[in-house]
């Protein structure tokens, strides 16, 4: 996977210098002036991680890490600060950076922070894929087979899901083979780590109807 870093800071002798230095590590580079310049292509960017400066006019880097946060992209951001900006650096910390990189950069710092950032970068990739096949399975459910399998996520056994759905233990047992047939498993607790990964919501807020959906 090509590792790119999308660099956002208002200093250009500082973007080129950092560019220069991460282009030579093999990383690509794509940099940007303002916390708005990267904003307006964000929806579209490959995943990556971020570089972002805490002081830049506009929107500095605490607006911009909380507009990224608006729009729901998780990239891991290192924070770019200067000497006696720590305390402004933990609060970005705090509000989801991956770290915070004193400048003028240490050159080995800086390089193993951004390993071990990529590394999350894929775990958090890895995370959402499997986040959108769960709930992609989970979509091809009927809606009786979506509850038969919340009864299955809370531990119930198919008598009770039969009585609280008002079906025979039978229907219950062929909407259950059913829904194992559509969510490609071969076992219940296969099923139940599929659906908790989805998201499937409590038995409870399901409220369930008497007519098949």
């Amino acid at each position: 996977m090509t590792k790119l870093i999308y660099l956002i800071d208002d200093d250009e002798l500082v973007r080129q210098s950092a560019a220069l230095l991460l282009k030579a590590h093999g990383y690509t580079v794509e940099q940007f002036s303002s916390g708005e310049a990267f904003l307006d292509i964000a929806d579209a960017a490959e995943p990556g991680c971020i570089m972002l400066d805490l002081h830049m006019p506009g929107l500095d880097g605490h607006q911009t890490q909380e507009a990224l946060n608006a729009k729901g992209i998780r990239f891991p951001v290192l924070i770019l600060t200067g000497m006696g900006d720590i305390g402004r650096a933990v609060r970005a910390m705090k509000n989801g950076a991956f770290e915070f990189i004193e400048k003028p950069y240490v050159q080995d710092h800086l390089l193993t922070t951004l390993d071990n950032a990529f590394g999350e970068l894929d775990r958090r990739v890895n995370a959402l894929g499997k986040l959108d096949d769960a709930k992609e399975r989970i979509a091809k459910l009927s809606n009786r087979e979506r509850q038969v399998m919340q009864g299955l996520l809370d531990g119930l056994p198919n008598k009770l899901i039969a009585y609280n759905l008002g079906l025979s233990i039978r229907t219950v047992e062929s909407f259950r083979a059913t829904l194992m047939e559509k969510l490609n498993v071969r076992t219940v607790s296969a099923a139940v780590r599929l659906a908790m990964v989805a998201g499937l919501p409590a038995f409870s807020e399901e409220h369930p109807e008497k007519t098949d959906g």
